[in-house]
């Protein structure tokens, strides 16, 4: 048997990293080399009808083994990365029985993990920690996931005498630049329902997340040889500047905590005459979502009442919506994960997401998917880490949610 560690050591130094802002399907094609790899892994396990179709959506089916009518029940991850670091070389450490000290990262940059700067750390006092190198992120987020479902599939096709209702396993792409669902096949996957394993830390359920937007905001300056620029040039990147001073500071990421949502700029290019901002907002309440966008509009228009019309022009599109309202119809997915969490001695901790997943706009595609925890912490970065014994307890909470159903 192929243990969830050997596992996830094989998927992290697969560069999968996507990109933002490309019009090709999925964004990296890097993607589909770990498709590949985990539909044959799937075949090699017995899953007859496992592949990866034209987009580099991975599907498989574990049959059911009973006669009795059990609904049909789903896992999914995704294989990409975030851009927001490197995930090209990875270099993953395993740091046994962690003694609760500094763990150095890498030591020619001065690169340290410390408890003093993370305390969740101490909670894996005893345990087995995967880190970085200091220079990439790790891939946790979601091949730890990925590692969890298919160490789950490998114990139901090496346990038939446990009986079980159809399972329905799909590995997605580019869920980090917010398109993984947009060819996903509903009818392929034909789940009743479903769970995302793409988590934090081991106990985390979460079926609340953001409302999301993108917005771009395209600034047009005035370009002038500075000796003559007064009352003349318009320097764009100031401009910039100024539209974001007159968004609430106390709404900015690292103001904000639980249910308080918020504008991030996640970059700024440009020159004097011509800069384009890149922002994201987001809210669990649609109602602050909806005031959030339209005062980012209504700046934009103060803005150009000052500049001149069309100085601002602002590009705004949804992502995804608070699935809350998707899954309280079905709250049995909540209940009974909780309940395979008690069962197996995990403590259950139902938090909002502060982010969206896949599930999200599944669970508006008509398949409710609330998230999992996958065990990983400090996504999106060097100093992203894992714990084994969170991955190994994932797979017994899978393993008991498909035993629970089946009763």
């Amino acid at each position: 048997m192929v243990s969830v560690l050997e596992r996830f050591l094989s998927y992290v130094v697969m560069d999968t990293e996507s990109v933002d802002e490309v019009k090709r399907f999925p964004s990296s094609e890097k993607q589909k080399l770990l498709g590949e790899k985990l539909a044959g892994e799937l075949k090699e396990l017995g899953i007859a009808d496992a592949c990866m179709d034209e987009y580099g959506y991975v599907f498989a089916s574990i049959p059911a083994n009973t006669e009795r009518s059990l609904k049909t029940i789903g896992f999914i991850a995704h294989m990409d990365t975030a851009p927001a670091m490197s995930g090209k070389n990875v270099n993953p450490r395993i740091v046994k029985e962690y003694d609760g000290t500094d763990i150095i990262l890498n030591e020619e940059r001065n690169i340290v993990l410390s408890p003093a700067d993370d305390q969740e750390l101490l909670k894996y006092k005893g345990k087995d920690l995967i880190v970085t190198d200091g220079l990439t992120l790790l891939g946790a987020d979601d091949k730890a996931g990925i590692s969890e479902i298919m160490a789950m599939a490998q114990y139901f096709m090496e346990h038939k005498e446990i009986e079980h209702g159809e399972i329905k396993i799909a590995f997605t792409p580019d869920e980090e630049v917010g398109r993984g669902m947009d060819f996903f096949d509903v009818k392929k996957f034909g789940a009743d329902f479903a769970y995302t394993v793409d988590g934090g830390a081991l106990g985390e359920i979460e079926y609340e997340n953001f409302n999301a937007a993108g917005a771009k905001v395209i600034i047009q300056g005035s370009s002038i040889h500075p000796g003559s620029a007064k009352n003349r040039m318009k320097n764009a990147v100031l401009l910039g500047m100024e539209f974001q001073q007159m968004l609430p500071v106390n709404e900015r990421p690292e103001y904000t905590e639980h249910y308080e949502g918020f504008y991030l700029l996640n970059s700024i290019h440009g020159d004097v005459e011509q800069a384009v901002l890149d922002y994201i907002i987001r809210d669990h309440s649609k109602e602050q979502f909806e005031q959030k966008k339209v005062r980012f509009q209504k700046v934009a228009g103060y803005l150009n009442d000052i500049y001149g019309e069309d100085t601002f022009r602002v590009e705004m599109k949804d992502s995804y919506y608070n699935m809350k309202e998707k899954i309280e119809p079905h709250m049995h997915l909540i209940n009974n994960a909780k309940k395979a969490m008690e069962a197996i001695g995990v403590v259950p901790n139902v938090v909002p997401i502060r982010g969206g997943t896949d599930g999200a706009r599944l669970s508006f595609m008509g398949i409710p998917c609330p998230n999992l925890c996958a065990g990983g912490h400090n996504f999106h970065g060097k100093y992203e880490y894992i714990c084994v014994q969170s991955m190994e307890k994932i797979v017994e909470l899978l393993i008991k949610i498909v035993e629970i159903y089946a009763e």
